[in-house]
Parts: structure tokens; C-alpha cells; sequence
């Protein structure tokens, strides 16, 4: 199955003022995508996602261009052979790490969609999975800086549907941060409770924060620091119990090597989108799994991405939890919109999903499931 062309689709548009959230990265205002599609001269297409980057034009660009040519005449089902060219020529050699390796996910996503349309099964079942359920947690980004009660009243009903785990964003004011866990712990109970700073903390921060969320039993701290900052990391893992999560910005296996070996961050969070696809993310999770460490993966952008870590989280056996984005902004690229009835913002907030229902819910999955 040669490929005969590689297409990139950017796209970007603006959040209404009504559905901007803050994180510690300051306030989201639009929403990005790259889509990829890949032709084989059999007729077969595949889709994938590479992360924007905030910047949709730039990692599309990349992909029509230079990674096109190096992909262009070589057998679709050689996701480790193109892995590698693409590697050999552009990321090992040329620089442009980051964009090169979300910008390669796309492809290599899309090779995959090729090879269970080919054999007609679904990705989970091309990785050596089963159709299982997959634990998912709610929030994530709509549970943001508000005040506490106002947090409480908008988790109620996402707790009402059956999730047993809210991600809430923080990064805010240490104290602000404090009053809206406390809030969402006392109001209920039992329930994991996640946190996700955004790179928004110092290491002071930190070193206030972690006393309280040792009382509180946080789940996790998710990236006080930027990826790279990896001696703040190693500050910030005395300062409590919480572990510390990381991922969705080290790309490659060869940065996660010194994650896992460091063993400071000990929650994995790589982005099929962006840590190099499929086959990278493969190798990432068998690392982990050699260290007893898990693989949540972070997901933020379409469904498409969302279908792709559910069937990767039920092919591996250091699996975590999926990473939902409950009401968010409905993507503006309707071409890989869902059919049957529902959305893939609906279809991503399920309390607890499988790959069967990811394959009915988007159009990005290899075949629906038998």
C-alpha cells in the first residue's frame, strides 16, 4: 500500500467570551487543529491529529512540506520504517524537535487508520487490546478559577452522571487554590480529585500547596513546572506525598527516558498527538511499564485524538485514566463530526468509555468495532 500524498488541514477559531476559561497559563481564547489525511494508491485514506501547538499553520506547513516528501512512496503499513526516516532525516538531525514530533503524530495516527481499514479491525485490536472499559475523569479545563461554591455547582451534575475522579485547574493564588479543593473534597467525599497547575506554580509555590493537598489526598499534581525544568521537579517530589504528573510536553521516548530514570515524576501523561504517535507512545508505555509506572495520556483537542488514546489505553497494561473535555467549545471542524445522533464533545464525556463506543462516536476510528 504506497503512499501517494500527505495533506494537512490547520484550522482556528475564536472562543466566545461566554466560554473562555482561565488556567495557569493564562485565559483560553480560540481553539486549534491539524487534521492529516493519508492516500494510499490502493484508495485507502487514513486520519490523524497532530497538536497545533497554538501555531496550526506552522506544524501544517511542516507536515505538506518537508515531511511529505520523506513519506511519499513508502509502504503505509511501515509506521516503524517512516518513524524511523523521519527521525534519521528531520528530528535526529534538523532540529525543530517539539513541532516535528506532534507534527509526525498526525501521520503516523493516520498509518494506523490505514492498517485497520485494511484488515478490518479496530486500532485496539491492531495493539494487542480488548474492548474494555476505560476509566475517564471529568473536567479538566470547564472547572476552572472560580469561587469554591461556584466549582461545586458545576461538578455536581458531572458527579450525578457517575464520575468517580474531577480534574481541577489550578495555578491560580495558592490560597484561592486551597478553598476550591477543600471545597470539592468536603462537598464529596471520597471522590479522586486531580489537579492540574499548568505550569502556573513556582517551586514556593509548591512547598505552600503540598501540605494541603497531602490532607486533602490529591491524586496528583499535574505540571507545576514547565517539561523542561526538571531540578524544580526534583525540589517539588520532598515537599509531600502527591505525585507528581508529567508528559503531555516531553515528546519522544528520548525524553521520557530521563523522566522515568529521574523518578520524580512518577503519573505519565505522553499525547498521541504529540510525543510522536502511535508507535512512539508504544514504545513510552513499555518503558513505563519496566518502572511499574502508569500512562494516562493527555488528550485536549478532537475526538479524533480522544477515539485514539481509548483505543491505546485498552491495548496496554499500564493504563490510566482517559482524559475527557467535558463541555467545551463543539469543534468547528465539522468534517470529522460524528454521525449517529451525538457529538464528539457528548461522546467524550462519558464517566467511563471503550474503544467500541469511541469507534461509534468519531469517524476517526479504524472500523467499528464487531
Amino acid at each position: 500500500m504506497k503512499i501517494v500524498d500527505v495533506k494537512a488541514y490547520p484550522t482556528s477559531f475564536r472562543v466566545p467570551k461566554d466560554r473562555q476559561v482561565s488556567l495557569g497559563i493564562g485565559t483560553m481564547t480560540k481553539r486549534d487543529c491539524v487534521m492529516v489525511k493519508v492516500t494510499t494508491e490502493d484508495g485507502i485514506t487514513g486520519w490523524g491529529e497532530s497538536h497545533h501547538a497554538r501555531s496550526p499553520g506552522s506544524i501544517g506547513h511542516l507536515i505538506n512540506t518537508t515531511l511529505k516528501g520523506f513519506v511519499v512512496g513508502m509502504d503505509a503499513t511501515d509506521t516503524t520504517g517512516i518513524w524511523t526516516r523521519i527521525y534519521k532525516f528531520q528530528l535526529g538531525s534538523h532540529g525543530m524537535d517539539a513541532a516535528t514530533a506532534m507534527a509526525m503524530s498526525g501521520i503516523d495516527q493516520a498509518l494506523w487508520d490505514i492498517k485497520g481499514k485494511a484488515v478490518g479491525w479496530p486500532l485496539y485490536k491492531l495493539l494487542g487490546g480488548s474492548n474494555r472499559p476505560v476509566p475517564a475523569y471529568a473536567g479538566g479545563i470547564s472547572l476552572g478559577y472560580q469561587a469554591p461554591d461556584s466549582l461545586v455547582a458545576e461538578a455536581v451534575p458531572m458527579v450525578e452522571a457517575g464520575y468517580k475522579a474531577l480534574k481541577l485547574r489550578i495555578g491560580d493564588t495558592v490560597a484561592a487554590d486551597i478553598q476550591r479543593m477543600t471545597a470539592i473534597r468536603r462537598r464529596f467525599g471520597d471522590i479522586a480529585i486531580l489537579t492540574d497547575a499548568n505550569t502556573g506554580y513556582s517551586v514556593a509555590d509548591v512547598r505552600r500547596v503540598m501540605p494541603a493537598m497531602d490532607e486533602l489526598d490529591i491524586g496528583w499534581l499535574e505540571e507545576p513546572f514547565p517539561a523542561h525544568d526538571h531540578r524544580s521537579y526534583a525540589m517539588a517530589k520532598g515537599f509531600g506525598r502527591t505525585p507528581l504528573a508529567a508528559g503531555e510536553n516531553h515528546y519522544t521516548r528520548f525524553e521520557f527516558h530521563r523522566v522515568i530514570e529521574d523518578g520524580n515524576i512518577t503519573i505519565l501523561q505522553p499525547d498521541l498527538s504529540k510525543s510522536g504517535g502511535i508507535t512512539e507512545v508504544q514504545r513510552i508505555a513499555a518503558a513505563a511499564s519496566m518502572w511499574k509506572l502508569p500512562i494516562h495520556p493527555h488528550s485536549s483537542m478532537t475526538g479524533l485524538n480522544h477515539a485514539v488514546s481509548i483505543h491505546f489505553l485498552a491495548s496496554i497494561d499500564n493504563g490510566g485514566y482517559s482524559r475527557p473535555t467535558c463541555r467545551w467549545p463543539t469543534n468547528s471542524a465539522t468534517r470529522w463530526a460524528p454521525s449517529r445522533g451525538r457529538s464528539a464533545r457528548t461522546a467524550a464525556c462519558a464517566r467511563s468509555t471503550s474503544p467500541a463506543s469511541a469507534s461509534r462516536s468519531t469517524r476517526s476510528s479504524s472500523r467499528p468495532t464487531r
